[in-house]
């Protein structure tokens, strides 16, 4: 069809209008092909980033992304890198906080040291952990034991994935990933007597992490006779109370089960002290070994259930985190040791015979007074049955309502009719002793008269509480 005449005005807007169009399209490829050069650009410049960022961390001990995913993939092993090998820098800044706390020559005492882990359950595998993290170049794990689903409620780094290998092995794969720059050892096997001895070698430290007490007496008498410095962990099985963990030498631990055993033990070797222990002042309560089903007699021996000769069979109740308290406990002793700053002034129960032998007089006073006596009598409780009383018993605070801590605490006889006995004392202040020495104990009033009814149960169930733990002392 004919285009229609057009004005001059007409094709002048027309001409404009074409050329604009015309140019806007030059505009926009340009742009188009400014854009497309600088994404080339920058994909060629982040291409030659990444593979200087790839090259630097290959020298420093740092796998790129895509080689740890490779490597988890086709379960590649993880490179072993030798001394001096891995960037110092970034060891110094993955330990920056204990060189802040700990200073330079002590951290170098530390990073040179050699420490060796004998069990590595739930004591042991958490005092290896922080010793590892806290710079320790060198540790030696030891241990028999495989890895089983009941133990992941209280070890340091054991998975489900771990399940079935031995301890040393998945603790060795886990502690490489913290800090692969430290030498790791294992020992599949159990420390015995005539066996061991060479694996100690060299060490700065032994940490004692073995139920067994024979093999523990026998591990504590090689170290003590050889000049290696040992630590042991006494039973954190059946335990509740973290208030009650301590570091204390061997011949200054009470109310543990465990550590009585390893200190006869020792005595008859002729070791007195000298070996440093963490362990609970946590009275026996009702949580014990697990008897075995009747079906596992009926199998027949239950001694063919042990894994070694003289080693339990019956399963001990452990609530998780106690045996990760004692074991940092040791790894803070050890490491403040090798750093050159030993712990020295830790709170051993300090004083307390002082406190328990002052309790004793005075409660003698009294009972020469009670019995008429001209000199005051010996006392058929010993100063550490006092102190049973007064901290295990009562906690060091008053017996009667509110129960408070006492400036000037007594010991006293509670029943005047009843015998002078663990169960028969109670704990009270100056005022309330003068008070129960005149009303109860020389008037005629009865403890309910004076004290009430809350007091007097009180009072029952805690003497009810001393025979049954004095009975289980005295076997």
């Amino acid at each position: 069809m004919p285009l229609p005449d057009l004005s001059a005005r007409q094709s002048l807007f027309l001409t404009a209008f074409a050329t604009s169009i015309a140019t806007t399209s030059l505009i926009l490829s340009y742009q188009a092909l400014r854009r497309e050069h600088k994404t080339e650009k920058l994909k060629k410049q982040v291409g030659e980033d990444v593979e200087e960022w790839e090259r630097s961390r290959a020298d420093s001990g740092m796998g790129s992304p895509d080689e740890r995913i490779e490597q988890l993939v086709a379960g590649k092993k993880e490179k072993e890198w030798r001394k001096g090998e891995f960037d110092e820098s970034l060891i110094r800044e993955q330990l920056t906080r204990n060189y802040n706390f700990l200073g330079e020559e002590s951290m170098a005492k530390v990073r040179s040291s050699y420490v060796a882990v004998v069990g590595c359950g739930g004591v042991g595998s958490w005092c290896a952990l922080m010793l590892l993290r806290s710079g320790v170049g060198r540790i030696l794990l030891i241990d028999f034991d495989l890895t089983t689903l009941s133990s992941l409620n209280r070890h340091a780094s054991a998975t489900l994935e771990d399940v079935g290998t031995p301890k040393v092995i998945a603790m060795q794969k886990y502690l490489k990933k913290i800090a692969p720059w430290a030498q790791i050892d294992v020992q599949i096997g159990l420390w015995r007597k005539g066996e061991g001895e060479q694996w100690l070698e060299g060490a700065d430290w032994v940490v004692d992490a073995i139920d067994n007490i024979d093999t523990k007496a026998e591990l504590l008498t090689h170290c003590h006779q050889n000049g290696i410095k040992v630590f042991s962990s006494m039973g954190s099985g059946a335990k509740k109370d973290p208030t009650r963990v301590q570091i204390a030498d061997i011949s200054a631990t009470y109310e543990d089960p465990l550590a009585r055993s390893v200190r006869r033990r020792l005595r008859i070797n002729g070791i007195a002290s000298g070996v440093p222990v963490v362990y609970s002042t946590e009275t026996p309560s009702d949580v014990k070994l697990l008897p075995l089903p009747e079906e596992e007699f009926a199998k027949g021996s239950v001694r063919e259930l042990q894994a070694f000769d003289d080693f339990r069979v019956r399963i001990m109740p452990v609530l998780g985190p106690l045996p990760a308290i004692f074991g940092l406990s040791i790894a803070t002793y050890i490491l403040l040791s090798l750093a050159g700053k030993p712990l020295e002034d830790y709170l051993e129960i300090k004083g307390r015979k002082k406190v328990y032998q002052s309790l004793e007089r005075d409660l003698s006073r009294r009972e020469k007074d009670f019995r008429g006596l001209e000199l005051q009598p010996k006392m058929e409780l010993a100063w550490e049955d006092i102190g049973f009383v007064f901290d295990e018993l009562y906690n060091g605070r008053s017996s009667l309502n509110p129960r408070s801590i006492l400036q000037k605490a007594n010991v006293i006889r509670w029943d005047k009719e009843k015998d002078l006995s663990e169960d028969n004392l109670v704990v009270m202040s100056n005022k309330d002793v003068e008070k129960h020495v005149r009303e109860c104990l020389q008037g005629g009033k009865s403890m309910k008269e004076v004290w009430g009814d809350d007091n007097v149960e009180f009072i029952r169930r805690k003497s009810e509480e001393a025979r049954k733990i004095m009975a289980w002392r005295r076997g």
